[in-house]
Protein backbone atom coordinates (compact mmCIF):
# COMPACT_ATOMS: atom_id res chain seq x y z
CA UNK A 1 0.00 0.00 0.00
CA UNK A 2 0.99 3.50 -0.89
CA UNK A 3 1.60 5.95 1.86
CA UNK A 4 0.42 9.30 1.11
CA UNK A 5 1.56 12.81 2.30
CA UNK A 6 -0.13 15.98 1.83
CA UNK A 7 1.36 19.42 1.53
CA UNK A 8 -0.76 21.86 2.54
CA UNK A 9 0.54 25.48 1.01
CA UNK A 10 -0.16 29.04 0.03
CA UNK A 11 1.84 30.64 -2.67
CA UNK A 12 5.02 29.25 -2.29
CA UNK A 13 6.36 26.81 -4.86
CA UNK A 14 10.00 26.03 -4.61
CA UNK A 15 10.25 24.01 -0.92
CA UNK A 16 6.82 22.31 -1.67
CA UNK A 17 7.80 20.82 -5.22
CA UNK A 18 11.34 19.74 -4.37
CA UNK A 19 9.84 18.03 -1.20
CA UNK A 20 7.42 16.05 -3.29
CA UNK A 21 10.28 15.21 -5.76
CA UNK A 22 12.65 14.25 -3.21
CA UNK A 23 10.34 12.12 -1.95
CA UNK A 24 9.33 10.21 -5.02
CA UNK A 25 13.46 9.92 -5.76
CA UNK A 26 13.53 8.22 -2.61
CA UNK A 27 10.97 5.72 -3.71
CA UNK A 28 10.35 4.39 0.16
CA UNK A 29 6.74 4.07 -0.73
CA UNK A 30 5.76 7.09 -0.06
CA UNK A 31 3.82 9.68 -2.43
CA UNK A 32 3.71 13.22 -1.68
CA UNK A 33 1.69 15.59 -3.59
CA UNK A 34 -0.51 18.92 -3.03
CA UNK A 35 -3.55 17.97 -0.57
CA UNK A 36 -6.85 18.66 -2.19
CA UNK A 37 -9.54 19.64 0.83
CA UNK A 38 -13.61 20.06 -0.06
CA UNK A 39 -16.70 20.19 2.53
CA UNK A 40 -15.06 18.03 5.23
CA UNK A 41 -17.57 15.76 7.09
CA UNK A 42 -16.57 14.69 10.33
CA UNK A 43 -16.28 10.99 9.34
CA UNK A 44 -14.66 11.92 6.23
CA UNK A 45 -11.28 13.08 7.24
CA UNK A 46 -8.54 13.89 4.64
CA UNK A 47 -7.33 10.75 3.35
CA UNK A 48 -3.69 11.06 4.18
CA UNK A 49 -1.19 9.10 6.25
CA UNK A 50 1.02 12.68 6.83
CA UNK A 51 -0.28 16.05 6.57
CA UNK A 52 2.53 18.95 6.02
CA UNK A 53 0.56 22.57 7.28
CA UNK A 54 2.40 25.73 5.75
CA UNK A 55 -0.55 27.72 5.92
CA UNK A 56 -3.63 27.31 8.18
CA UNK A 57 -2.30 30.08 10.15
CA UNK A 58 -3.64 32.37 7.65
CA UNK A 59 -6.46 30.03 6.23
CA UNK A 60 -7.99 29.41 9.35
CA UNK A 61 -10.41 27.05 7.89
CA UNK A 62 -7.68 24.54 7.39
CA UNK A 63 -7.68 24.58 11.37
CA UNK A 64 -10.84 22.19 12.43
CA UNK A 65 -9.95 20.09 9.17
CA UNK A 66 -6.29 19.74 10.30
CA UNK A 67 -7.63 18.94 13.99
CA UNK A 68 -9.75 16.38 12.52
CA UNK A 69 -7.17 14.54 10.37
CA UNK A 70 -5.06 14.73 13.38
CA UNK A 71 -8.10 12.31 15.50
CA UNK A 72 -8.12 10.18 13.38
CA UNK A 73 -4.18 9.16 12.90
CA UNK A 74 -3.05 11.23 10.61
CA UNK A 75 0.53 12.92 11.66
CA UNK A 76 0.12 16.69 10.85
CA UNK A 77 3.45 18.68 10.86
CA UNK A 78 3.30 20.48 13.06
CA UNK A 79 0.46 19.56 15.22
CA UNK A 80 -2.01 21.54 14.93
CA UNK A 81 -3.29 21.22 18.67
CA UNK A 82 -0.01 22.58 20.04
CA UNK A 83 0.37 25.26 17.10
CA UNK A 84 -2.88 26.50 17.63
CA UNK A 85 -2.30 27.06 21.58
CA UNK A 86 0.69 28.75 21.04
CA UNK A 87 1.18 32.72 21.90
CA UNK A 88 4.41 34.77 22.71
CA UNK A 89 4.20 35.71 26.20
CA UNK A 90 3.28 32.16 27.58
CA UNK A 91 6.55 30.89 24.89
CA UNK A 92 8.64 33.31 26.71
CA UNK A 93 7.84 32.43 30.09
CA UNK A 94 8.36 28.37 29.15
CA UNK A 95 11.60 29.03 27.57
CA UNK A 96 12.70 31.11 30.71
CA UNK A 97 11.78 27.71 32.56
CA UNK A 98 14.13 25.78 30.43
CA UNK A 99 17.35 27.86 31.08
CA UNK A 100 16.71 29.50 27.95
CA UNK A 101 17.55 33.31 27.72
CA UNK A 102 15.11 35.49 26.93
CA UNK A 103 13.67 39.37 26.95
CA UNK A 104 12.11 40.73 30.07
CA UNK A 105 8.52 40.65 28.76
CA UNK A 106 5.17 41.81 29.73
CA UNK A 107 1.08 41.64 28.40
CA UNK A 108 -0.61 44.71 27.56
CA UNK A 109 -4.04 45.07 27.84
CA UNK A 110 -5.63 45.39 24.59
CA UNK A 111 -6.27 49.44 23.73
CA UNK A 112 -9.86 48.89 22.29
CA UNK A 113 -12.58 46.10 22.92
CA UNK A 114 -15.29 44.54 20.62
CA UNK A 115 -18.87 45.80 20.44
CA UNK A 116 -20.77 45.02 23.88
CA UNK A 117 -17.76 45.47 26.17
CA UNK A 118 -18.15 47.99 28.57
CA UNK A 119 -16.36 49.23 31.24
CA UNK A 120 -18.44 47.28 33.27
CA UNK A 121 -17.21 43.96 31.85
CA UNK A 122 -13.25 45.31 31.88
CA UNK A 123 -14.19 45.92 35.61
CA UNK A 124 -11.10 43.48 36.53
CA UNK A 125 -8.10 45.86 35.08
CA UNK A 126 -6.55 47.94 36.93
CA UNK A 127 -7.10 52.15 35.95
CA UNK A 128 -4.74 53.53 35.34
CA UNK A 129 -2.41 51.26 34.09
CA UNK A 130 1.11 50.94 35.15
CA UNK A 131 2.95 52.35 32.26
CA UNK A 132 5.45 54.02 34.06
CA UNK A 133 6.34 50.65 35.72
CA UNK A 134 6.73 48.80 32.71
CA UNK A 135 9.07 51.42 31.48
CA UNK A 136 11.25 50.83 34.20
CA UNK A 137 10.98 47.35 33.81
CA UNK A 138 11.97 47.24 30.00
CA UNK A 139 13.93 50.01 29.62
CA UNK A 140 13.84 52.07 26.29
CA UNK A 141 14.07 51.36 23.65
CA UNK A 142 11.32 48.53 23.51
CA UNK A 143 9.92 46.58 20.93
CA UNK A 144 6.04 46.15 21.04
CA UNK A 145 4.27 43.27 18.92
CA UNK A 146 1.56 40.81 18.17
CA UNK A 147 0.98 38.50 21.25
CA UNK A 148 -0.34 36.07 18.06
CA UNK A 149 1.18 37.27 15.09
CA UNK A 150 4.28 36.93 12.94
CA UNK A 151 6.22 38.59 9.61
CA UNK A 152 7.08 41.44 11.42
CA UNK A 153 2.90 42.89 11.03
CA UNK A 154 2.49 45.29 13.79
CA UNK A 155 5.69 45.56 15.27
CA UNK A 156 6.83 48.75 16.67
CA UNK A 157 9.97 49.61 18.04
CA UNK A 158 9.54 52.54 20.77
CA UNK A 159 12.00 54.77 22.12
CA UNK A 160 9.87 56.88 24.51
CA UNK A 161 6.89 57.18 26.51
CA UNK A 162 5.40 59.10 23.42
CA UNK A 163 5.85 56.86 21.30
CA UNK A 164 4.86 54.04 23.01
CA UNK A 165 1.38 55.25 23.63
CA UNK A 166 1.38 56.48 20.00
CA UNK A 167 2.21 52.97 18.71
CA UNK A 168 -0.32 51.20 21.56
CA UNK A 169 -2.95 53.41 19.90
CA UNK A 170 -2.33 51.92 16.72
CA UNK A 171 -2.96 48.44 18.04
CA UNK A 172 -6.99 48.65 18.53
CA UNK A 173 -8.23 44.72 19.35
CA UNK A 174 -4.91 43.33 18.94
CA UNK A 175 -3.40 41.65 22.69
CA UNK A 176 0.08 43.23 22.32
CA UNK A 177 3.27 42.33 24.62
CA UNK A 178 6.35 44.48 25.04
CA UNK A 179 10.03 43.44 25.39
CA UNK A 180 13.08 44.80 26.10
CA UNK A 181 14.88 45.37 23.37
CA UNK A 182 18.21 43.21 23.21
CA UNK A 183 21.29 45.15 21.55
CA UNK A 184 22.68 42.59 19.75
CA UNK A 185 26.44 41.66 17.87
CA UNK A 186 25.43 38.12 15.76
CA UNK A 187 21.81 37.12 15.42
CA UNK A 188 21.43 33.32 14.50
CA UNK A 189 18.27 31.57 13.04
CA UNK A 190 18.02 27.95 14.08
CA UNK A 191 16.56 25.95 11.22
CA UNK A 192 14.86 23.10 12.80
CA UNK A 193 13.56 19.81 11.53
CA UNK A 194 11.70 16.92 13.42
CA UNK A 195 12.29 18.49 16.92
CA UNK A 196 16.13 17.48 16.76
CA UNK A 197 18.06 18.06 13.31
CA UNK A 198 18.78 21.82 13.46
CA UNK A 199 21.24 24.11 11.25
CA UNK A 200 21.76 26.99 12.93
CA UNK A 201 22.83 29.85 10.34
CA UNK A 202 24.02 33.59 10.71
CA UNK A 203 20.92 35.65 9.73
CA UNK A 204 20.81 39.47 9.75
CA UNK A 205 17.23 40.91 10.11
CA UNK A 206 18.71 44.86 8.84
CA UNK A 207 19.34 43.47 5.49
CA UNK A 208 16.21 42.97 2.75
CA UNK A 209 14.23 39.40 2.96
CA UNK A 210 16.49 37.84 0.07
CA UNK A 211 19.83 38.76 1.80
CA UNK A 212 19.33 37.89 5.17
CA UNK A 213 21.10 34.53 5.26
CA UNK A 214 22.80 34.98 2.02
CA UNK A 215 24.71 37.79 3.09
CA UNK A 216 25.22 37.44 7.03
CA UNK A 217 28.58 36.69 6.87
CA UNK A 218 29.45 40.16 5.46
CA UNK A 219 27.80 42.13 8.64
CA UNK A 220 28.90 39.94 11.31
CA UNK A 221 31.28 38.11 12.73
CA UNK A 222 31.21 33.92 12.72
CA UNK A 223 30.11 32.64 15.70
CA UNK A 224 32.57 30.46 18.16
CA UNK A 225 32.52 26.42 18.56
CA UNK A 226 31.04 26.55 22.04
CA UNK A 227 28.99 29.91 20.78
CA UNK A 228 27.17 27.62 18.13
CA UNK A 229 26.56 24.36 20.37
CA UNK A 230 24.27 26.69 23.01
CA UNK A 231 22.69 28.03 20.18
CA UNK A 232 21.50 24.65 18.73
CA UNK A 233 20.80 23.36 21.99
CA UNK A 234 18.61 26.32 22.41
CA UNK A 235 16.78 25.64 19.64
CA UNK A 236 16.30 22.35 20.05
CA UNK A 237 15.31 22.37 23.90
CA UNK A 238 12.56 25.31 22.64
CA UNK A 239 11.54 22.83 19.84
CA UNK A 240 11.08 19.80 22.15
CA UNK A 241 8.96 21.81 24.87
CA UNK A 242 6.92 23.33 21.98
CA UNK A 243 6.57 20.13 20.13
CA UNK A 244 7.53 22.37 17.11
CA UNK A 245 8.80 19.50 14.08
CA UNK A 246 9.82 22.33 11.51
CA UNK A 247 10.45 25.85 13.00
CA UNK A 248 12.98 28.54 12.79
CA UNK A 249 14.41 29.59 16.36
CA UNK A 250 15.90 33.14 16.01
CA UNK A 251 18.97 34.02 19.01
CA UNK A 252 19.77 37.68 19.37
CA UNK A 253 23.74 37.17 20.59
CA UNK A 254 24.43 39.83 23.50
CA UNK A 255 27.89 40.04 25.35
CA UNK A 256 28.07 36.04 24.54
CA UNK A 257 24.88 35.41 25.23
CA UNK A 258 21.81 33.87 22.66
CA UNK A 259 19.04 35.23 23.60
CA UNK A 260 15.62 33.76 22.32
CA UNK A 261 13.53 36.39 20.06
CA UNK A 262 11.23 34.96 17.63
CA UNK A 263 11.30 30.59 18.07
CA UNK A 264 7.37 29.72 16.95
CA UNK A 265 7.72 30.09 13.33
CA UNK A 266 5.03 26.90 12.62
CA UNK A 267 5.19 27.66 8.91
CA UNK A 268 9.23 28.60 8.75
CA UNK A 269 10.12 30.46 5.40
CA UNK A 270 11.67 27.42 3.25
CA UNK A 271 11.98 29.40 0.28
CA UNK A 272 15.23 29.15 -1.95
CA UNK A 273 14.63 32.56 -2.79
CA UNK A 274 15.71 33.00 0.63
CA UNK A 275 17.54 30.11 2.03
CA UNK A 276 19.99 30.04 -0.72
CA UNK A 277 21.38 27.25 -2.21
CA UNK A 278 23.60 26.37 1.49
CA UNK A 279 20.88 25.80 3.05
CA UNK A 280 17.79 24.86 0.91
CA UNK A 281 18.91 21.36 -0.08
CA UNK A 282 19.87 20.68 3.97
CA UNK A 283 16.16 21.89 4.31
CA UNK A 284 14.38 19.10 1.64
CA UNK A 285 16.47 16.56 2.42
CA UNK A 286 15.33 16.99 6.63
CA UNK A 287 12.04 17.35 5.65
CA UNK A 288 11.98 14.09 3.34
CA UNK A 289 13.53 12.06 5.67
CA UNK A 290 10.87 13.22 8.45
CA UNK A 291 7.78 12.60 6.46
CA UNK A 292 8.66 9.31 5.12
CA UNK A 293 9.50 8.35 8.70
CA UNK A 294 6.11 9.36 9.95
CA UNK A 295 4.35 8.40 7.31
CA UNK A 296 6.02 4.50 8.02
CA UNK A 297 5.41 4.88 11.64
CA UNK A 298 1.40 5.53 11.38
CA UNK A 299 -0.63 6.91 14.07
CA UNK A 300 0.87 7.26 17.55
CA UNK A 301 -1.76 4.49 19.35
CA UNK A 302 -4.06 2.49 17.69
CA UNK A 303 -6.89 4.06 19.18
CA UNK A 304 -6.28 7.83 20.34
CA UNK A 305 -7.80 9.48 23.39
CA UNK A 306 -8.02 13.51 22.98
CA UNK A 307 -4.62 13.54 25.69
CA UNK A 308 -2.93 11.29 23.09
CA UNK A 309 -3.89 13.63 20.04
CA UNK A 310 -2.20 16.55 22.35
CA UNK A 311 0.84 14.71 22.93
Amino acid sequence: MVLRVGLLVGRERSFPDALIAEVARRDAGVVASYAELDITSIDRPPPYDVLVDRISHEVTCYQPVLKLAVLNGTRVVNNPFWRIADDKLFGTALAARLGVRVPRTVVLPSKSYGEGVSSQTLCNLRFPLDWEGAARELGFPMFIKPHWGGGFRDVYRVSSMEELWRAYDRTGTLTMIAQEAIPWSQYVRCIVIGKEHVRPALWDPRLGHFDRYVRATETMPELEPALLARCVEDARSLCRALGYDMNTVELAIRDGVPYAIDFMNSAPDFDITSLGPEHFPWVVEKMADLVIKLAHEGPPKPAMSFKDVMR
